[in-house]
């Protein structure tokens, strides 16, 4: 996954295909991408939110550790 390609950027790409698809404005034909798609963005998306959770429960750790000092 391509790490400048933002959450904002991601999720909006996700909806706009969330939208197709619940509107039927979509090819049989490109069905099958267009859901591949949105399984890679929803993968980009999950890692992102993991990747900061780690790194907010990083910063909390350390400010309770010099908190303690």
């Amino acid at each position: 996954m391509d790490e400048k390609f933002s959450y904002s950027k991601a999720f909006e790409e996700l909806q706009m295909i969330l939208d197709e698809l619940e509107g039927g404005n979509i090819e049989v034909d490109k069905l099958s991408s267009k859901v591949k798609r949105a399984s890679e963005l929803i993968k980009l998306c999950r890692e992102k939110l993991k990747k900061t959770e780690l790194e907010i429960k990083e910063i909390i750790k350390e400010f309770k550790e010099e908190k303690a000092e």
